[in-house]
This record gives C-alpha cells, structure tokens and sequence, in this order.
C-alpha cells in the first residue's frame, strides 16, 4: 500500500474511544451473574474486580458513589448479581463492565425476578388504581388470613380489642412462609370468598428478608387477590417491604397493626379516605417514576458518550492503579533494602570492631614484647659502649695525670704552660692528685 492511498489512519487514543462509544451504545446496561476474584479496594473508596464463570471473565470496577449502597461486603469466591454498562478503559484498551448496582446471587435474583413479574402483572393493569375498591365504611366482621401462632395476628387482635371491641374477627390460618404456604393462602383466600362471612380481609405477616415474605410475590396469590370479591388490605412486612400482594390490594398497610386500625375506622373516616388517596399517589407516582427513569436511562446513555464523568472515572481507575503499582514498587524497594541490610549485617559481623580490636590488641602484645627486647638489647649494648667510651676518657683524664705523679698550676683562674707569662709575687693554685696548693712566685726564670 503506498502512503498516497491513506485516507483515514487512526491512532490509538481514537480507536479506543470509538470502541468504547460503540460497546456503550450497543451493549448499554446489562445484569451479569458471576463470582468475584482479584478484588482490590484501594484507599480511593473504588472497588477493582474480576467477574468470571467456568469459561471466562470479566474486569470489572465499581466506583464508591455506588458501592455506598451495597448492603453488603463483598471478597473474593462471592457469587453476585451485578447491573452495569459495558465500556471500555481507554487509557489501557480494557473491555470492563462499569456496576452500578450488586447483590448476592441468590437475592439479586429474586429481585430480579420481582421485578420482571412486577412489570409484567403492572403491564396487565392489575395494579391500576381504578380496579382497587374502597374499604366498606362500616364493617361488622373482618376476616384475616394468617398464621394463628404469628405476632401479625396478636398485634391486629390487640388494636382491634382496643379501637372497636364491637368488631367481629374470623380467622382463615395459613402458613406464611416456606413452600406450603402459597396454597395454604390460596385456599384460606377461595375459602373466605365461598362463605362470604365478612365484610373485608387482612393478609397479613410480619417482617422478614426478600426469601421470607417471597410467598406473596407468587403470581397465583397475586392473581387470586385481584379476583377476590371481598376487598383485601395487605399488611405483609414492615413498611419498607413491599409485595406484589401489596400492589395488587385494595389498600396497602405499612404493618398488620396499621391494617387494625385502618379497618376499625373509629371515626376516622378521613383518615382512611386520605391513606388511600396516597396509595393511588403513591402508583400514580410510581408509574410517573417509571416512565421519568426509562427517559433518564435513554438520556444518561446519550450523555455518558461525552460526560466528563467517563473520563473521571477513568482517571480514577488509572490512579488506583497507579497507587497500586506504587505500593508493590515500595513493598519490592522495603524486601531488597531489607536483604542488602541483611548483607550488611553479615559483613559487618565479619569485620566487626570488636574482632578488630582483639587483633589490634593481640598485635600490641607483640610489638610490645619486641619493643622490650630491643630495648633490653640496645641498653646493654649502649652500656657496653659506654664503659667503653668512660675507659678511654678515663685513660685521656688530667686527673689520671695527675694520679702519676703531676700537677697542674693555675694562675688567675689559667693554666700555667709558660713561666715567662708569670712575674714575682703572682698567686699560683697546684692541683695535685689529692688536695691543691697556694703558693706565692719568688722568682721566675726562663728556659735554660
């Protein structure tokens, strides 16, 4: 190909942004199910992870504004759901999926099927607020189906003794939890429909996880309550756990003892009319909610094209990874400073100043010995040489003259050598071989 024929070469930088554009474009926001390896949390808050299966994996990275929201804390071997967008890590070229949101598999697959079995059944208008009845405004029985031993029907007995003690209750028992108790609720249900003994009924149970209160998110029961023709209040849970059973109810409690006092009425009719103006709000809302997100989702995938957010993230990514990169760099420098210390060490031991100075010391012990010898044998030689040296000046002494039978003679303090250089009277001091003579010149005469 000759350069002339290039038309359009793209660098790598543009490649990697055009593939990221089109696997956000045509992938989107995908649920993904897998188990979690070589999870890394930095001190950014982001959590780094790989997602995999018996065949393949994915990297994968959740930054810490939606990490905050899982409930729980995921490590290595977990089996999770994930929702997220697939992209692509521009700086490195890496195919990633971005969560957004993660649950433990067993859950998150619950919730996912909620969720699908909720659109589905809301597709249907079961949850139509213009199919739900109002509550009878003056009831003289109430039917409640529960389970007999549950603190669900003591809390509704309790208020209903306390508000309207003149209320008559029939109780339709049912299990309210586990497998047997779909069909236990739908037979308590077809059972109190056929005898139309009451005027409404309570569904009703305590609190407890997704799997606990998953019972009443059957499509059975949901179906059966929507056909039901005695109007139904729903009181499963606590107020933050919602049901299907809860959407498909005339009117929604919070609590089975909030069911109690919703149908005692005891004057409080407003109340009631009010309650329900805000759970048809309340599905207005939410399918006004719905349509909002469904938008939002569109506009946040045409936006997430050019939002500087991706860059940011990526950004962050690339720093903690940089961090990490960092920390094993350090952690490599502190195990090879270490080994050179140990090195060190060693060495040191070998020409430690201790061994050094027993040396040095052992060295000084003989330089000493034979500085004492040497010294021994230049004095005795020094000695020898100066009994010598004494013996001769002794031979050359005047005083060894003098011992021979001569004297010397001073005048004025000089030797006498020459009697001219004397005249009469001069003093004259002889020294002799022992003791000295003063004498007096009489007479001096020269040489003969």
């Amino acid at each position: 190909m000759h350069p002339e024929k290039l038309t359009d070469v793209y660098t790598v930088t543009r490649l990697n942004r055009h593939a990221r554009l089109l696997l956000e474009g045509e992938m989107g926001a995908v649920w993904l199910s897998g188990e979690i390896s070589n999870l890394a949390t930095p001190g950014s808050g982001h959590w780094y992870f790989s997602l995999k299966d018996s065949q393949s994996q994915l990297r994968c990275a959740m930054f810490r504004g939606n990490n905050r929201s899982v409930t729980f804390r995921p490590k290595d071997g977990d089996q999770v759901l994930i929702f997220g967008k697939v992209t692509l890590y521009e700086p490195r070229g890496d195919y990633q999926l971005v969560a957004q949101t993660m649950a433990p598999a067993g859950e998150g697959l619950l919730k996912q099927q909620f969720e699908a079995l909720k659109h589905r059944l809301g597709a249907e208008g079961l949850f139509d607020s213009g199919r739900k009845r109002p509550l009878p405004p003056h009831p003289s029985r109430v039917g409640i189906i529960s389970s007999a031993s549950g603190a669900a029907l003591h809390d509704i007995l309790t208020v209903l003794a306390r508000r309207a003690p003149h209320l008559q209750v029939i109780l339709y028992p049912s299990q309210v939890q586990g497998e047997a108790a779909v069909p236990q609720l739908l037979a308590a249900l077809a059972i109190a429909n056929r005898r139309a003994e009451t005027d409404l009924l309570i569904l009703a149970r305590g609190g407890g996880s997704l799997e606990d209160l998953w019972c009443f998110n059957d499509e059975r029961l949901v179906r059966a309550i929507a056909a039901s023709a005695l109007p139904v209040v729903s009181a499963v849970g606590h107020e933050v756990d919602i049901t299907l059973s809860d959407l498909v109810a005339d009117l929604r409690a919070p609590t089975p003892s909030a069911a109690a006092e919703l149908v005692s009425r005891d004057g409080e009719i407003q109340g009631q009319q009010w309650v329900q103006w805000r759970q048809r709000l309340e599905t207005a809302q939410r399918r006004y909610l719905q349509s909002q997100r469904q938008q939002l989702l569109q506009l946040e995938s045409r936006l997430g094209r050019q939002h500087p957010e991706r860059r940011l993230q990526q950004q962050a990514q690339r720093l903690d990874q940089l961090q990490l990169r960092l920390l094993r760099g350090w952690q490599r420098r502190l195990e090879q400073a270490g080994q050179r210390l140990e090195a060190a060490r060693l060495r040191l031991q070998h020409q430690h100043p201790e061994r050094r100075l027993q040396a040095g010391h052992e060295r000084l012990l003989r330089l000493e010995q034979r500085l004492a010898s040497l010294f021994h044998s230049r004095l005795g030689q020094d000695k020898h040489r100066l009994a010598l040296a004494a013996s001769r000046l002794d031979a050359m002494s005047p005083l060894a003259t003098l011992s021979r039978g001569y004297s010397i003679t001073l005048s004025r303090g000089q030797v006498v050598t020459d009697a001219a250089r004397l005249a009469p009277g001069d003093e004259l001091h002889t020294r002799l071989a022992k003791g000295e003579v003063r004498s007096q010149v009489l007479e001096v005469k020269g040489d003969a």
